[in-house]
């Protein structure tokens, strides 16, 4: 299995439906942008949320088994994708990219 590198890319927050429809939650998110993460054997990393690593799982799990190409030329790297978690309040997206062994 390869390592898939996990990198934090953008963090949005919608004020105005947290305000309306959100109660209020302290420490709702931990994940910091620029913030880098390794899946080693399609594991979740420690440090990783719960629902950031919902969201990213299966395509964490297909990226280590040497797979990719997620809808037919998605991403300009066959070997990566851009997710974001369920959030609808505070949505974080994630780069996944393999790691590419030396040798």
């Amino acid at each position: 299995m390869q390592d898939i590198r996990i990198t934090v890319m953008r963090m949005a927050h919608y004020q105005d439906l947290m305000e309306q429809f959100e109660n209020p939650i302290e420490d709702a998110c931990p994940m910091c942008i620029g913030q880098v993460f390794i899946a080693r054997g399609g594991q979740r990393p420690q440090g990783m949320c719960d629902d950031g690593w919902k969201s990213m799982a299966p395509f964490v799990a297909e990226l280590a088994q040497g797979g990719g190409d997620f809808y037919d030329g998605w991403m300009k790297n066959p070997h990566s994708a851009m997710v974001s978690c369920n959030d609808g309040f505070r949505p974080v997206s994630f780069l996944l990219e393999t790691i590419e062994e030396n040798g």
